[in-house]
């Protein structure tokens, strides 16, 4: 502890308390972000059920961490979305077109599947064992904030998360190509009958909420052990978040991941005998009270 908080009195204490558990609260759920804004946009546009969106934010970790190892940090930072943007090429023609018609149970198997299968092909490509990505040496310090010290790569996910979600929702709300995409999501019919590509908005869409998987992958592998069952915990969270936001909106994304993040969080530290079961009560009463999400879009 710092000598300016040892004389500063206890609401200071509490002051620094209430800004670390913030800044974490942030951290966590601008991660949940970048890994739930695709799959919730998929499952809007596309109308498809992908529970594999997990198994590609391990594999972006597994080759931002394998990338890093070999040529430093920023080129990892770099492959690891081309990687899982290139893969979800394959992934689509080979099998998410074929099954957009099956219904969602059929997806539902099938995808469930499909993380099996990606979990063993990792296992034979890396191994078993967790593998360690290093943190750049520019992010590793420490920066003062109101008197406490946080980590820089921690800040740099949170203002990450915020550049991409100021992105997309100026790409979502100024441009032709984001109102396409809106007006497939709230009715992909009618914009066909409107001359709308809807197959190669729903391609792209795709491609972009893996890539965006990857970037998650990227920038939580050096502050997690990068494992193949990484994909399967965080696959919970991120539906949770789905849920609770809304299918198919940015605004659900973002309110999802924050409240997720700060419940998660300050529920850990202020109720530990809770923390396990307060994200899930609360999932419930949004599927009581507005089962469709507290931002859903129209569609």
């Amino acid at each position: 502890m710092t000598p300016a908080l040892l004389t500063a009195g206890p609401l200071a204490l509490d002051a620094s308390f209430w800004v670390l558990q913030g800044l974490n609260a942030l951290q966590l759920s601008m991660l949940l972000f970048l890994l739930s804004v695709g799959l919730t946009v998929i499952f809007g546009l596309m109308h498809f059920v992908n529970l594999a969106h997990g198994s590609l934010y391990a594999m972006g970790a597994y080759v931002a961490a394998s990338a890093a190892g070999l040529m430093g940090y920023w080129a990892g930072v770099l492959l690891a979305p081309l990687a899982v943007a290139a893969f979800g090429v394959l992934l689509y023609w080979g099998l998410i077109r074929r099954m957009r018609r099956s219904g969602p149970m059929a997806q539902v198997l099938v995808t469930f599947g499909l993380i099996f299968v990606m979990l063993d092909l990792t296992r034979i490509v890396w191994g078993d064992l967790a593998l360690a990505a290093p943190m750049p040496e520019l992010l590793s310090g420490r920066l003062t904030i109101l008197g406490l010290e946080y980590p820089i790569y921690r800040l740099v996910i949170i203002v990450l998360g915020g550049l991409i979600y100021g992105g997309l929702y100026w790409v979502l709300s100024r441009t032709q190509i984001g109102a396409m995409i809106r007006a497939g999501v709230d009715n992909d019919a009618m914009a066909s009958c409107l001359g709308i590509n809807v197959e190669q908005l729903f391609f792209l869409v795709f491609c972009v909420g893996c890539a965006l998987a990857g970037l998650a992958g990227a920038v939580a592998a050096p502050l997690l052990s990068v494992t193949p069952e990484m994909g399967l915990s965080i696959l919970i969270p991120t539906l949770i978040v789905i849920v609770i936001g809304g299918l198919g909106s940015l605004k659900g994304a973002i309110a999802g991941s924050l409240i997720f993040g700060f419940v998660q969080t300050f529920g850990a530290v202020l109720a530990p005998q809770l923390a396990s079961v307060l994200i899930y009560a609360l999932l419930a009463a949004v599927l009581v009270i507005k089962p469709v999400g507290l931002f859903p879009a129209r569609g």
